[in-house]
């Protein structure tokens, strides 16, 4: 159990994640093929700038989210009990988190989802984002509650360009200026780190053994582990970052 905004969690995984800079990232369940494109891609420059993506497990845009920044690089909060896989069509990818990542629920073990429980899920992954990301959400979907709870909390909220049309609530929130518009995929993301162009840390990225790592780098690994910089876990290694 973990207390997470005055909020007593069960959770699965790697608290370490919660230490780490956290982007939120939302949207339909139905996405086109380019929110899809842009989604893997600005989840997975967000993981490669040591970031940590958040969302809720759900089909489309949510998936697209976790699976782009890596299960190690990612957190699930469920809108059920922690024993649950919701949807089960992702039960293999939430297992994936659960084992490198981290999966967190409010919810009693054995809860099951209801309508309800998606709203307290959806403010939650917005609490746990520096800020927000809706690549793509129709008017009064579940996605723009989301977007009301950033909006509450005080978290910039960012969207997608559009054509007319189609995502016509993230297109309202571009319009009235309540969003600010990602035009471009690789300057957004640079305002928030670069990528690491060193072969050891994008080794240490990669989630390598503990084994295998000590063999390579030796001396190099076991300073990293007493400044904290990497934390071992079932054998394996996962880069937190230095400084």
């Amino acid at each position: 159990m973990v207390e997470i905004f005055g909020k007593k969690c069960r959770y699965i995984g790697d608290l370490g994640l919660l230490d780490r800079p956290k982007v939120s990232i939302v949207g339909s369940r139905r996405p086109n093929s380019y929110t899809k494109e842009v989604t893997f891609r600005l989840a997975k420059g967000f993981a490669d700038r040591g970031w940590v993506v958040v969302s809720g497990g759900a089909m489309g845009v949510d998936a697209m989210a976790h699976r782009g920044a890596g299960a190690a690089n990612t957190i699930v909060v469920l809108p059920c009990g922690i024993k649950h896989r919701y949807p089960k069509v992702n039960a293999k990818l939430i297992d994936e988190v659960a084992k490198e990542g981290l999966v967190i629920s409010q919810f009693d073990d054995d809860f099951l989802a209801t309508p309800w429980s998606f709203v307290v899920r959806n403010e939650l992954v917005v609490q746990l984002g520096d800020f927000l990301i809706v690549t793509q959400a129709d008017r009064n979907s579940g996605s723009m509650r989301s977007v009301e709870f950033a909006k509450e909390h005080q978290k910039d909220i960012y969207v997608l360009p559009h054509r007319i049309g189609e995502s016509e609530g993230t297109n309202e929130l571009a319009e009235s200026g309540e969003a600010q518009v990602i035009w471009q995929i690789e300057p957004f993301l640079d305002r928030f780190g670069s990528v690491a162009t060193d072969p050891f840390i994008s080794y240490l990225q990669s989630t390598p053994s503990y084994e295998e790592a000590l063999l390579r780098y030796g001396d190099r690994i076991t300073e990293l582990e007493i400044t904290g910089a990497i934390q071992i876990k079932d054998g394996k290694i996962y880069y937190k970052g230095e400084g």
